[in-house]
């Protein structure tokens, strides 16, 4: 162990007792970039290379966030966005997330998968993969895992809008008696994660500091907390970091 490490463990330490006690998010979002940068810097031989060793880290930040008490965790790893990339890139990295997903869904594993995302733009495949690991894990009783996944916000919001006035239009409603009702409630009712706390921190990596499309509906009120580390790079102590930048601020919830 180098003299950095040691550093870096008594670093660690001294944040994990600062946070006892201190408040912590319920729901944590996290928006996995910086993959592809990390195999350019590191000479990799393909871009797959940075997508599986982004891919391997995420056990680790579930660990991290079982230790730290929080129920909710959505992890960001395609956007529908992404789905447009070259085949070239796109058929191997969907090949590791489905890989990915069999893994967290494991009997051994305590985590409860859930899909969030359009699975209709999806390689019948991998939906077959998400669903079989909802359905399987759904009567675990650990943290929960959202995995997004062709997801993009503004798509969501289009899905929860759709489905309820399919909801309303099978009992007959017409839409003036919809838009008579429509509220913020009935939309949340359709998103995704509904039945979900709001993300109470949304983590970026890369050193991006925008969403782009993430929770555009549930991070109204979010705390937001950008780090420069690239994804496969991200560790114990900037996960720690984060909180202690959650632990610090005065919510406030739009007021």
């Amino acid at each position: 162990m180098g003299l950095r490490d040691v550093v870096y463990g008594v670093y660690e330490k001294r944040l994990t007792r600062a946070l006892a006690g201190a408040p912590g998010p319920r729901h944590v979002g996290v928006i996995l970039d910086g993959n592809r940068r990390w195999a350019k810097a590191a000479g990799a031989a393909h871009v797959s290379q940075g997508h599986q060793a982004g891919a391997d880290r995420i056990s680790d930040l579930l660990e991290w966030c079982d230790d730290a008490k929080v129920e909710v965790v959505t992890l960001w790893l395609l956007s529908s966005d992404n789905l447009n990339r070259s085949e070239d890139e796109l058929v191997p990295l969907l090949g590791i997330i489905e890989d990915t997903v069999r893994d967290l869904a494991a009997p051994e594993k305590r985590w409860r998968v859930h899909p969030v995302g359009a699975l209709d733009l999806l390689p019948d495949s991998t939906v077959h993969v998400l669903k079989d690991a909802d359905e399987a894990t759904r009567a675990k009783p650990g943290l929960i895992v959202n995995v997004a996944i062709g997801y993009g916000g503004r798509r969501e919001i289009a899905d929860a809008v759709r489905a309820l006035l399919h909801e309303h239009a099978s009992r007959g409603a017409s839409l003036e008696e919809v838009a008579s009702v429509l509220d913020v409630e009935h939309i949340a009712d359709h998103l995704y994660t509904r039945g979900q706390p709001d993300p109470d921190l949304v983590i970026r990596t890369s050193g991006e500091q925008r969403l782009g499309g993430f929770m555009l509906w549930q991070s109204a009120h979010s705390e937001f907390y950008f780090c420069d580390a690239l994804w496969p790079d991200f560790r114990r102590i900037d996960f720690l970091r984060a909180l202690r930048s959650y632990a610090l601020r005065q919510r406030r919830f739009g007021a």
